[in-house]
């Protein structure tokens, strides 16, 4: 089978070992981002949905503006810091993996933070009276709150990914598109796609839409999931 979808299909049918390279690296680089993620941003945007301070207006206007953070520049602010002449230079951490990782956790976090004060306020707000009837104040609600959301949670938690591993720009900046070592799909896509090995570029493109497509199902069947039991 000719032609570069033929030689993608060989390429995924074979197990290319650097094309296994190159989506070992993008899931490794995303799940690690997403994991961060939820680990910072699921009790910041609880707190954030429950505490009450002055300027709290504000900073939810700002998670809510960074959702939309444009990655090139997430991959400048995360470059600047990482570099030699930057705060965190001496780390020597500018075109890793670890760089990847932090570029990817600062475009996932806004959502994370943002999706759980959201999900985290309604909550309170329909549930306040019986958890206060328990004794449960705002602080010891937070697990219970975060348990009850968890399928819409997930659905974010997804749209994050989601965006970490069909994002270019940032990894690309902090990561340098070095083979083997910071190459993932979305930048290894646009290399060959340039060099004209599309064959590659179109293998890597296919399992991208099919990791999409997965993404977008499990999150359907979820909510669908969800609604059945509510139902």
């Amino acid at each position: 089978m000719d032609g570069p979808f033929g030689i993608a299909l060989q390429l995924i049918a074979s197990g290319d070992a650097a094309l296994m390279q190159i989506i070992a690296l993008s899931l490794r680089v995303s799940l690690t981002a997403v994991l961060i993620a939820c680990v910072l941003g699921l009790p910041m945007g609880a707190g954030l949905a429950l505490a009450r301070f002055p300027g709290r207006g504000a900073v939810i206007v700002v998670f809510n503006a960074l959702m939309g953070l444009p990655p090139v520049v997430a991959g400048l602010l995360v470059y600047l810091m990482l570099s030699r002449s930057g705060p965190f230079g001496a780390l020597a951490l500018l075109f890793t993996p670890t760089a990847m990782v932090i570029a990817q956790t600062v475009l996932i976090l806004p959502i994370v933070v943002s999706l759980t004060r959201s999900v985290v306020e309604d909550l309170w707000a329909e549930y306040r009276e019986q958890l206060r009837s328990l004794g449960a104040g705002r602080l010891r609600a937070v697990p219970t709150l975060l348990w009850d959301g968890r399928v819409s949670l997930l659905t974010g938690v997804l749209a994050g990914f989601g965006r970490a591993s069909a994002e270019v720009g940032a990894v690309l900046i902090v990561g340098g598109n070095i083979a083997g070592h910071t190459r993932t799909m979305t930048t290894a896509i646009t290399l060959e796609t340039a060099r004209g090995n599309l064959g590659l570029a179109v293998a890597l493109g296919i399992i991208l839409m099919t990791l999409t497509l997965a993404l977008n199902a499990a999150a359907w069947g979820a909510g669908q999931w969800a609604r059945g039991r509510l139902g």
